[in-house]
């Protein structure tokens, strides 16, 4: 190894224990004493431009709702929202939750869009010992990655067991499974197959695709040239979807009799109406629906479209509000103080959200939460997911046993 190499190497190091050093300092400092003036600020790390925009615009839009709805004060102190926009991009995320750390002193960092971008910031939260409320990611393994990471949102495994059961309880027998390659993906094509092939389904073909891609066609080819029953998809929530769907539609797939069932995130409430008839009878399963029929829900649903231009709340929604929520009751409990003090008061906490009955379960730091299997239809001339039957209390199927 050359001298120049040798000394990049030490600095590389060095920048590293610098860093360290400096987060744990900052532990030490938010960790004292603070002024009662002084407000407690939650770091917002989200998407606001890029592809993924619609979750920071979403996630944001709950979370704000919860503090006007229940008030900004905890122990005399007002709390903020400061909100950071990462693009969707993981080296960002992880620069911003440094940042928010170490300049803006945030007791709590929340939000996270999307899986690369959790596990990003995963060691930050570590480090510095900074509780971390997951508002979206949704892949079985977040919370693992560091013990301050509390998720209010939910994990593919634990919606997609809903229609996989209800696939093979209603003649559906051979399967083309086509989901986008990315963790969260991986996930809901490893959950499906499992259950689904466990009560005599078949999967005819496993068929992944890019992250971000807008041209479906010869996935979508492969798939009718197999002649299943069904398409179980799975795609990140967002305009590709409603893309889908029409190219689902251009193809004839809908007319050769081969459904359409996955997650929810492929009828997302936020897009559904841009998605025309072809979408009607599409089955999901999933933790939230904007016709979900609850007085609360009703509340919740007129409360984010009156504050937000009109805009119909998501399952992403969801997740800033209850996220919100958790972070409200947890520092009402530790009197505004943070750190792991704060993380412990947050687990346990079960309460009715607009989704329904939820948990944060204390072993584990992920939620529990009721699972609905749904159908598109249209109510008052507008389409929407309607529930018809319920898995109570579903955990997260690799955490069931914990």
């Amino acid at each position: 190894m050359s001298f120049e190499e040798q000394d990049i190497m030490i600095s590389r190091r060095f920048k590293a224990r610098a860093f360290v050093a400096a987060l744990m300092a900052a532990t030490v400092v938010a960790s004292g004493p603070a002024l009662a003036a002084d407000p407690i600020k939650v770091g917002l790390v989200v998407p606001v431009t890029g592809p993924f925009a619609y979750m920071g615009r979403q996630i944001e839009a709950g979370a704000s709702l919860y503090l006007a709805e229940h008030g900004d004060t905890v122990a005399g102190r007002k709390v903020e929202i400061v909100i950071k926009d990462d693009a969707g991009v993981p080296a960002t995320t992880k620069r911003l939750a440094q940042e928010l750390v170490l300049n803006d002193k945030v007791a709590v960092l929340a939000g996270f869009g999307l899986t690369p971008q959790a596990f990003a910031a995963a060691p930050v939260a570590t480090q510095s010992k900074t509780p971390m409320v997951v508002m979206q990611a949704a892949t079985s393994s977040v919370t693992e990655k560091s013990p301050y990471i509390v998720r209010t949102s939910m994990t593919l495994p634990q919606v997609t067991g809903g229609v996989a059961d209800w696939a093979a309880a209603n003649k559906i027998r051979k399967v083309v499974s086509l989901v986008s390659d990315f963790a969260p993906g991986v996930d809901a094509e490893t959950t499906f197959k499992e259950q689904f092939v466990a009560k005599g389904g078949q999967i005819v073909e496993a068929l992944r695709m890019p992250m971000i891609t807008n041209d479906f066609s010869p996935y979508l080819q492969r798939a009718r040239d197999a002649s299943p029953d069904a398409i179980f998809l799975f795609l990140p929530a967002g305009d590709s979807a409603a893309i889908f769907m029409k190219q689902f539609a251009e193809r004839g797939l809908d007319k050769a009799g081969i459904k359409l069932i996955g997650t929810g995130d492929i009828v997302d409430d936020d897009v559904l109406g841009q998605m025309g008839d072809v979408a009607l009878g599409t089955i999901t399963s999933h933790h939230y629906s904007a016709a979900h029929p609850s007085a609360l829900n009703k509340k919740f649903v007129e409360a984010i479209e009156k504050a937000n231009k009109g805009m119909r709340p998501s399952f992403m929604a969801v997740g800033g509000y209850d996220g919100m929520r958790v972070i409200m009751e947890g520092l009402k409990a530790t009197n505004g103080a943070g750190g792991e003090a704060l993380v412990n008061a947050m687990k346990g906490q079960k309460f009715e959200s607009p989704r329904g009955p939820v948990l944060i379960d204390p072993q584990t730091r992920d939620i529990v939460q009721d699972v609905y299997i749904r159908k598109v239809e249209r109510v008052g001339g507008k389409l929407y997911n309607v529930e018809f039957d319920v898995q109570k209390a579903v955990k997260d199927p690799g955490k069931a046993k914990q």
